[in-house]
């Protein structure tokens, strides 16, 4: 496993986009696994590849991932399983059910493609007190998905979260010197979430070419990485795909794609 090189990145796989894909063809899909392409089988794929863990988001709307399917990669995979959720009492229930190793609260819009921006755990600590409570209750690790401020930091330590999630969209959209002056914010929120005694992970926009950038990033534990791996494998393949990000996180070289 990945894990086990000392002082490795981890990579988290989200692979909400496969289950995009089926749902494109099976737009009623339920709990048939018959369909093309095959969520779980996607998953091992990754495994294979070297992922240390799988990030699913359950969306209220269902747009993608499935219900079948998170009970499904709960059962079948060995690599621990990243819930992404809303706070919503139905996916709460569900995460309580499945009993993931981490769940990470992440805001949700439906008129948005994929999550866009953070979470605003600073405006809505009273909201998601009951649901952090319940998760830790659980035995389950919560991370919180927000922009890279210290309000947002501090917010998610007073709640109780072991973890954040920096939102790195600014960052993989911007170029030039406004690329750099959000990697330095990255890394400030780093140094101070990992100060109050916070796992810093990120994730949203990474892809193989600034991964040399945002890789640096020092402490980072966790990069979660899902619209680039897939694209890539649409050409290489899923598991080449993987072990070249993962390999493309971890060294000195410069990306050869």
């Amino acid at each position: 496993m990945n894990a086990t090189i000392q002082g490795a990145l981890k990579l988290g796989v989200n692979i909400d986009h496969v289950a995009t894909l089926r749902q494109a063809r099976y737009p009623n899909l339920l709990d048939d696994h018959n369909c093309e392409p095959d969520i779980l089988q996607a998953a091992i794929a990754c495994q294979k590849g070297g992922a240390d863990s799988i990030t699913i988001h359950l969306r209220s709307d269902r747009r993608h991932i499935q219900d079948a399917d998170v009970y499904r990669l709960k059962e079948h995979i060995h690599l621990p399983l990243n819930f992404e959720m809303g706070n919503t009492p139905e996916i709460l229930a569900i995460a309580l059910s499945l009993m993931p190793r981490e769940a990470c609260l992440v805001p949700e819009s439906r008129r948005e493609i994929t999550t866009e921006g953070g979470l605003d755990v600073a405006g809505q600590s009273t909201e998601l007190h009951d649901t952090v409570a319940a998760l830790r209750g659980a035995g389950i690790r919560v991370s919180m998905f927000i922009e890279p401020e210290i309000k947002q930091i501090e917010a998610s330590a007073r709640l109780g979260a072991e973890m954040i999630e920096l939102h790195t969209g600014a960052f993989a959209n911007a170029v030039g010197a406004k690329q750099m002056m959000e990697l330095e914010r990255l890394a400030t929120a780093a140094r101070a979430a990992d100060a109050a005694g916070l796992q810093v992970n990120a994730g949203h926009g990474i892809n193989y070419s600034n991964i040399a950038l945002i890789r640096d990033v020092r402490p980072m534990s966790d990069f979660n990485i899902g619209h680039s791996i897939i694209s890539r494998a649409l050409f290489i393949g899923l598991e080449p795909a993987v072990s070249e990000m993962f390999a493309l996180m971890n060294s000195a070289q410069p990306p050869h794609l």
